[in-house]
């Protein structure tokens, strides 16, 4: 698992203060409720300079997260914007991890969240492959967690939410511990869902599949970026549900994210997946190239700092 690696600033509410500083009090509103929300980007080291990849869109689902749970977060987009950015280039560092958080603050105890204050801060630091430096080549241990993927009238799954990961950190401790690498949340209904922290992709019949986000999956800008490069490549990619079957005799199976970018999936309750498998290598070699401003149609997915 990755390490974390402290860099000089965080950025708190407008202002960038060195890491040991970063401190919240004790009684943090969101510490006790888990009412926040928060983003995991990545900044790479491209011909230009370090560039945030999609970074306007995932400031945009911050802030559509927030909507979801009727938070007002005290600065514009642009702002966010702009803030990433400064702390990014304050790590001096050519690729990082970036997690904007925004949550409610110190002051006000008890369940009702509309006299509390809205905090925002932005935190860099260097972050390896989230499933391991191999996760393409030899894939990833996938079972099928005991744990449900919540449903859309309990916790909103659409948005990107503190509380939500609950549901996922109890999914990848019950698979880390039963020796596998990753779990797959299935919903209400038994229907494939997403991993704790990736979208899911399966390969059937040379189409390639990927859940809905009326199955509880979150809207992945990593997702997205796959399903634009896999047409590209020429390749028919459908959202609709899958079932747990499906999974079982895929031709290829993989995942993405943030954190994972396109990592190949090896196997699923013990039965083997071709891996990595040919689509799966192809989609995960042009977006490494895309990430990284290789690519000239993919190349605005970049923001320069």
């Amino acid at each position: 698992m990755p390490t974390l690696v402290p860099t000089p600033k965080i950025w708190m509410n407008g202002t960038l203060v060195d890491w040991d500083d970063a401190k919240v009090h004790v009684l943090t509103h969101t510490l006790h409720y888990g009412t926040g929300v928060f983003e995991g980007i990545r900044a790479y080291e491209t011909q230009e300079g370090t560039a945030v990849f999609r970074l306007t869109e995932h400031i945009g689902r911050l802030f559509n997260s927030a909507k979801i749970l009727g938070m007002e977060i005290p600065y514009s987009v642009d702002e966010l914007i702009r803030a990433t950015k400064d702390t990014v280039r304050s790590t001096g560092l050519p690729s990082v991890y970036v997690r904007p958080i925004v949550y409610y603050g110190y002051g006000e105890m008890g369940l009702n969240t509309l006299p509390c204050t809205v905090d925002v801060a932005i935190a860099c630091w260097p972050w390896g492959a989230y499933l391991g430096d191999d996760a393409l080549t030899k894939g990833v241990r996938m079972k099928i967690s005991s744990w449900t993927r919540l449903d859309h009238n309990m916790l909103p799954p659409a948005a990107k939410t503190v509380a939500n990961y609950a549901n996922s950190s109890l999914a990848k401790v019950e698979a880390l511990k039963a020796g596998y690498d990753e779990a797959i949340l299935l919903n209400t209904q038994g229907l494939v869902s997403e991993c704790t922290g990736e979208n899911l992709f399966v390969v059937r019949n040379g189409t390639i599949l990927t859940p809905p986000l009326a199955a509880g999956a979150l809207e992945g800008i990593t997702q997205s970026s796959v399903v634009a490069i896999a047409r590209e490549l020429g390749h028919e990619v459908r959202v609709e549900n899958i079932a747990r079957s499906d999974l079982y005799v895929a031709e290829e199976i993989f995942c993405s994210g943030t954190a994972a970018e396109v990592s190949a999936i090896n196997s699923v309750d013990d039965r083997a997946v071709n891996c990595p498998g040919p689509i799966t290598k192809a989609v995960a070699d042009i977006y490494a190239q895309a990430v990284r401003g290789k690519v000239p149609q993919y190349r605005h997915w970049c923001e320069p700092i």
